[in-house]
């Protein structure tokens, strides 16, 4: 089976100052793309917003999805729609859209460029293991990144590969297309704890 695996623990990742806040970028594709310069094909951030109200970077050609994490937000994209969220709610919009943000919060942040299709999804790990199956038939290269927001969470791979997630911690796995079935198990570190881990899934 053709894939890869990276591990970005919390004390590696980068914050730095926005706006309204602050921001850590998680992972970004590929590696020596430059926010800044736009030229990447993906990207994956938390951000804490630390004011009542904030205009949206303008980012035309990129399409993004936010979910919130801890608070709640009211986003009114200008001409579009309007939502309020609550924690572990997305919306998904354009980048080039005018987008003012009501409330503080936390939030986890998916940045796709032309050529990409993604989606987020929450894993509670309250008991249990919870399993999946990853296969890439539907495109030339697939990723997904399990972010450990809350917890500690262990992650096996194949049966071969053990991964113990400390929160703030982001596994990555890039699947190309002759990797199918790749097995996934996660579960709580510890029987009597609990982890929620955010899901983002990219096909490219």
């Amino acid at each position: 089976m053709s894939f890869s695996l990276k591990i970005i623990r919390k004390s590696e990742q980068i914050t730095s100052l926005w706006s309204g806040g602050k921001t850590t970028q998680l992972a970004i594709y590929p590696e020596e793309a430059d926010y800044s310069k736009r030229d990447f094909k993906w990207r994956i951030s938390t951000a804490e917003v630390e004011v009542d109200e904030s205009l949206f970077t303008h980012l035309p050609g990129i399409q993004r999805i936010i979910m919130i994490l801890d608070g709640e937000m009211s986003l009114q994209h200008k001409g579009k729609h309007r939502v309020h969220l609550k924690p572990f709610e997305q919306d998904r919009f354009d980048g080039s859209w005018t987008t003012r943000s009501i409330g503080r919060v936390t939030d986890f942040n998916l940045m796709l460029a032309e050529g990409c299709e993604g989606d987020i999804s929450t894993i509670h790990l309250n008991d249990g293991i919870h399993s999946e199956v990853l296969d890439n038939r539907e495109s030339s290269k697939r990723t997904d990144a399990y972010y450990c927001f809350k917890g500690k969470s262990r992650m096996n791979i194949d049966e071969k590969e053990t991964i113990v997630l400390e929160q703030g911690d982001l596994v990555i796995l890039n699947i190309d297309q002759s990797c199918n079935n790749l097995n996934i198990k996660l579960s709580n570190h510890d029987d009597d704890s609990t982890a929620t881990i955010i899901k983002a899934s990219i096909f490219y």
